[in-house]
């Protein structure tokens, strides 16, 4: 079975528009890693600035190395500036 993740990402609205493209670049360098299934990233139609990415892997393992990629430590340390809280990293279970 394989593993779903969202993500949100808490961005000033002041800075969305700046924020995309880092946050797109993420999700095409993403979607290459071994064990990466689904990799899309979306701005919130109610609540600008508020990112999520829904992703789906092959397993932890492959979550755990997207974890260390050089482009996502790049995305993160580009994007930190723009946060407006915490980054909160949700795996989820079927119900």
């Amino acid at each position: 079975m394989s593993l779903h993740v969202v993500a949100v990402i808490p961005i000033d609205p002041a800075r969305a528009e700046e924020a995309a493209p880092v946050l797109a670049s993420l999700a095409t360098a993403t979607r290459d890693e071994e064990g990466c299934l689904a990799y899309d990233v979306f701005e919130s139609a109610s609540t600008p600035g508020t990112f999520v990415t829904v992703e789906e892997w092959t397993d932890q393992s492959a979550l755990d190395g997207h974890l260390s990629q050089p482009h996502t430590a790049s995305a993160i340390e580009t994007a930190t500036p723009m946060l407006v809280g915490e980054i909160a990293i949700h795996p989820l279970t079927p119900r």
